[in-house]
């Protein structure tokens, strides 16, 4: 709650905002902003221009009269300096993309809230808990006071209705047609009130219970389309049909083309893919655990590696060779079986070397418990009198034989890819997705959810993904233009924040813009701010 107060300081009297909250552990607080000053000689209280627009813009409009809201020229000293160049960047890319009025047509009245969070996350990654103070030194949108109560009362406010209606309108306005790459990752939580937090495989190895985060990324864009959380003990396998039917709910009935890896194989999946009303296209790794990828190994073993079976893809060469091979008895599949010589010799060389040194650890202490299940499964240890140390130590060849069968191998099948190096391209490029959790998870606050309730997990999450966007989007420009060979995407951030603009009265004054961000505005084909 925020209120007026007055403060003499020397001969002058100001007028700060002066507004309440709890932080994180829950103890009263209290912020002050300087947003006015009483004039000495008629005792009038005047008000800065942008906190009489910051209150109009909250619908809290201040009751003052015209003398009360003017600044005399002596008074420039009370003007704002701000960082401009990446509010700038931010704004003009998003308006671009369709980012922007995505937000507007479904986010009702805190699209501009929505948006300057999502931008403090990029910029800052900070908790935000200090998003107040970085508003203060930033231009952004007219979003009022953003301090932590007010933050909390946004994140609680964004209705289900409005994320789903903004999912919708992002997927109308990435009209291109593109693969869509698919993954899961786990998200850890302290909360023990979130319904989807649960014990489950927990792909970063922490125990604590979590939830699990399904992305949607656009091969060609690189940009994230759609997410959606689940309960943390759900495996992959079983999450796929519901979110396909949510992103096609959402696309409007859109036939989409999905990458995944073979986290999400199963004979079940790939039956309700097939079907002919699922209208899904996939090209999905399979493991070797399955009788289909082991027979395809044997099929191709004795052939496969041959001149006329070469691939080159990017530094690579590999065998690959392609088969339509029966699925069911009313379905096929593009089969396509891939042998890499290096990497089967690699793996070779190195089991060798690693099974070779368990024995020589076991042979001086049996009883090592660091490698106790090591031991256990590559070598046979059984007690001998014939022995000095009391044991003869073996090593188990056919599980060693076993594991390299498949060494360097890895079978793809699809329904609609024919080629076994486009199949082998769309595979790869799979990575942007594992790329967007790896920025989900260290650049934006998300390693853990340190939120007890739904709905606000859900929203954190949400402004999470619009910051993805962004992330992602400044990433793919940077890649393609080569910008990485100069900076970091943290400098280029810095180097636009230099880039100023000075708001005296109703006038703003953009500072000179330097050789260096003339050149990141133009990389990424927006205009230069006048």
């Amino acid at each position: 709650m925020s209120s007026i107060i007055k403060q003499k300081v020397g001969k002058h009297t100001y007028l700060y905002e002066s507004t309440s909250y709890r932080d994180a552990d829950g103890r009263p607080r209290n912020s002050r902003k300087i947003v006015g000053k009483v004039d000495p000689e008629t005792n009038i209280e005047k008000y800065k221009r942008e906190y009489i627009a910051k209150r109009k813009a909250e619908g809290n409009p201040l009751e003052i009269s015209d003398v009360q809201s003017s600044f005399n020229i002596n008074e420039i000293k009370q003007s704002r300096i701000n960082e401009y160049g990446a509010f700038y960047l931010y704004k003009s890319i998003t308006e671009k993309i369709g980012l922007y009025s995505s937000l507007q047509g479904s986010l009702g009245k805190h699209y501009n809230e929505v948006f300057t969070l999502a931008t403090y996350l990029v910029s800052t990654g900070d908790p935000f808990l200090y998003c107040e103070d970085w508003i203060n030194k930033t231009e952004c949108l007219p979003v009022g006071s953003m301090s932590p109560q007010r933050i909390s009362e946004i994140i609680s406010s964004i209705s289900h209705n409005e994320r789903e209606s903004f999912y919708c309108k992002w997927a109308e306005n990435r009209s291109e047609s593109e693969y869509l790459a698919l993954d899961i990752t786990s998200i850890s939580s302290y909360s023990e009130l979130i319904e989807d937090v649960e014990w489950g495989y927990n792909r970063d190895d922490e125990k604590l219970p979590q939830i699990n985060l399904c992305l949607l990324t656009g091969e060609k864009s690189r940009l994230p389309i759609y997410q959606t959380v689940y309960s943390g003990s759900l495996k992959d396998v079983t999450t796929l049909k519901t979110t396909l039917a949510k992103f096609k709910a959402i696309s409007n009935e859109k036939p989409i083309l999905v990458v995944m890896d073979k986290g999400f194989y199963s004979a079940k999946n790939i039956n309700m893919m097939l079907k002919e009303e699922s209208e899904v296209k996939f090209v999905i790794s399979v493991p070797f655990s399955t009788k289909f990828a082991k027979n395809q190994v044997k099929s191709e073993n004795k052939d496969i590696d041959s001149l006329r079976n070469t691939i080159v893809y990017g530094a690579d060469s590999i065998r690959g060779i392609t088969k339509v091979r029966t699925w069911d008895k009313e379905s096929k599949v593009y089969t396509h079986v891939y042998y890499n010589p290096v990497k089967a010799t690699k793996t070779k060389e190195e089991l060798y070397a690693h099974v070779t040194v368990l024995k020589e650890l076991a042979e001086a202490d049996t009883e090592n418990k660091e490698y106790a299940k090591e031991f256990e499964k590559y070598l046979l240890i059984r007690k001998s009198d014939k022995r000095p140390s009391g044991y003869s130590i073996n090593i188990r060849e056919d599980v060693v034989n076993a594991e390299l069968e498949t060494a360097g191998w890895m079978v793809i099948i699809s329904n609609e890819v024919q080629d076994a190096k486009r199949a082998l391209s769309i595979y790869r490029d799979k990575d942007v997705v594992e790329k967007g959790f790896l920025k989900l998870k260290n650049n934006l606050e998300l390693g853990r959810l340190r939120v007890h309730r739904e709905d606000r997990m859900q929203n954190k999450i949400f402004i999470a993904f619009i910051a993805l966007i962004l992330m992602s989007l400044i990433h793919k420009v940077m890649t393609e233009k080569n910008l990485y060979k100069s900076m970091t995407m943290k400098k280029l951030l810095l180097t636009l924040s230099k880039l100023r603009i000075q708001n005296i009265n109703d006038t703003q004054v953009l500072y000179p813009l330097t050789k260096e961000q003339k050149q990141i505005f133009e990389a990424f084909e927006i205009d230069l701010p006048l």
